[in-house]
């Protein structure tokens, strides 16, 4: 039987792999793997170091990845020492120089010079000009976004036409416009259908844009079919009465509709250059999606870190210990005995749902059976996984041994009782609380506080439904992403992060922990892609 030839697929704006992860993981019904990322462009430092990693486990079969490739991942070899420790593994070398080459750190749109490079880049990883190739990537419009447009109007002079960022996907235009991709996905954010620049409709340009590229680069010349584009959704449309005239809301993807652990809603843009024909693709089909119980319940236990506590006017770093861990959950709550409760837990005993203060007592009551450990870059569990039976092959691996990027940020002491309260009020409750549900002794020490703009500053993320969406903000803090489970009294790890974006557990995601949660909270969520494919 004669080979066929997989489609290259470059991936630009890459972030950490998510687009990639999911088009490199996609199998025909038979078996086989009709896509190969042959190039990844990122920036970032961090995130190309994850992309090649990862770039060096696809050069092999599937299972057969090298023990060096799981020793990185459990701590046992660093990643700047492989090369050198693969110096009697020829053919694992090569593989590995091979990743280097296919994982570029380099910014689209910095120079000219940079451009002409991954112009080079694309020719050299698409060899034969006849043969298909797809471009993917979602270049990055946080200026368009809801919460950026939200930022941006409280700094003076602000235009979100000189803003850097709203123009990368002139950047993405200018590759298609060269380099005549047979087919291109682009990915962004909600905000960009709303979007207007000088009373002009962002996504309408942007589609007129993507249709013809050289006539929005400004050429002269006669346009054929081969340098046109139509423009796809991904979702059946429910409003467009004539096929081909789209409204925009139809290119906006609910994550949380097709099997995605989170609500996620992205625009996705799909071009098919016209000299192919009437290529019909296939809509997204609709599943349920899991629970954040599902999805992270199976992980190890771990609790939070004290991190500072304020005495009088300034804050004072706390030495972490499971101790004074639990220490400081009593002092916050109860004092020193169980009958001299704080102003504020009795004011919830005071409420409309005194269960809310039930269960806040029996935590407090049991905090000697509470996690010991904070995790750290690698953790040995044996998985009993909480995992749906349909997703336990695409997370697991039972060659790693455990799990990765599993450890817990340090918390304020006063910010245990707030999590502490969220969540039993959570459970309690089945919502998050606002923060005008929380009682006056909890609430936040600053004046934006009472200006109902940060109503959702402390967001649980409930158990038995999807996440809220998994953003870069949870670099800043976690806040937004709290664990449901009380006992733990924290924020979610990286690996929990990931496991919502549907990341497997052997993708490692490197750099320090403030790294890959922006990594993580930029991707897109890789068991999506692997649907557009």
């Amino acid at each position: 039987m004669e080979e066929i030839e997989q489609i290259p697929v470059i991936d630009i704006f890459a972030g950490p792999g998510g687009l990639g992860e999911g088009f490199s993981s996609f199998r025909t019904r038979d078996g086989y793997q009709p896509f190969r990322i042959s190039l990844s462009v990122e920036k970032d430092p961090r995130a190309h170091e994850t992309l090649k990693l990862r770039s060096f486990f696809r050069q092999f079969p599937v299972g057969t990845a090298p023990e060096e490739y799981y020793q990185v991942l459990r701590g046992e070899l660093k990643l700047e020492d492989l090369p050198e420790h693969l110096q009697n593994k020829p053919d694992v070398l090569a593989a590995w120089k091979t990743a280097e080459r296919e994982a570029v750190c380099a910014e689209l749109g910095a120079s000219e010079e940079s451009h002409k490079l991954i112009g080079s880049a694309i020719r050299k990883s698409v060899k034969n000009r006849k043969q298909p190739w797809v471009l993917i990537g979602g270049p990055p419009c946080q200026a368009y976004s809801i919460a950026g447009r939200a930022r941006n109007k409280g700094i003076a002079d602000y235009r979100i036409e000189d803003d850097h960022r709203s123009s990368l996907y002139q950047e993405y235009l200018r590759i298609i416009a060269e380099h005549w991709p047979s087919v291109f996905v682009m990915e962004n954010v909600k905000g960009l259908l709303s979007a207007t620049v000088n009373n002009q409709k962002v996504f309408e340009k942007i589609i007129t844009d993507l249709e013809s590229p050289l006539e929005a680069s400004g050429k002269k010349r006669r346009v054929n079919r081969s340098q046109r584009y139509r423009i796809v959704p991904l979702i059946k449309p429910r409003n467009s009465l004539v096929e081909g005239a789209w409204h925009p809301g139809d290119f906006l993807v609910a994550s949380e509709q097709h099997g995605i652990p989170q609500i996620r809603h992205r625009v996705f843009l799909i071009g098919i250059r016209e000299d192919l024909g009437d290529v019909e693709l296939p809509f997204l089909t609709p599943s349920p999606a899991p629970s954040v119980a599902e999805i992270i319940g199976g992980l190890p236990p771990l609790r939070s870190g004290l991190s500072r506590k304020r005495v009088s006017s300034r804050y004072v770093n706390l030495k972490d210990s499971p101790e004074l861990w639990r220490q400081t959950q009593i002092e916050q709550t109860v004092r020193s005995t169980p009958e001299d409760e704080r102003r504020w837990l009795k004011s919830v005993s005071n409420g409309t749902i005194p269960s809310i203060r039930d269960e806040i007592l029996s935590i407090i009551s049991n905090l000697d059976s509470s996690p010991e450990d904070r995790g750290s870059e690698f953790v040995s569990w044996k998985t009993e996984s909480s995992l749906p039976s349909t997703l336990r092959d695409w997370y697991l691996d039972s060659r790693l041994g455990g799990v990765c990027n599993h450890s817990t940020r340090g918390h304020m002491d006063t910010d245990l009782a707030r999590y502490l309260f969220a969540t039993c009020y959570a459970k309690v409750n089945g919502v998050s609380p606002k923060l005008a549900q929380f009682p006056a002794d909890l609430q936040p020490n600053h004046k934006n506080a009472s200006s109902g703009d940060f109503d959702d500053r402390f967001r649980v993320q409930i158990a038995g439904k999807p996440a809220s969406t998994i953003t870069s903000h949870i670099s800043k803090d976690g806040h937004y992403f709290i664990h449901p489970d009380s006992a733990q009294c924290r924020s979610l790890t990286v690996r929990e992060a990931a496991r919502l974006q549907t990341f497997p557990d052997n993708y490692f995601f490197c750099g320090p922990r403030t790294s890959q949660y922006s990594q993580v909270g930029n991707a897109v969520p890789p068991l999506l892609a692997e649907q557009v494919c």
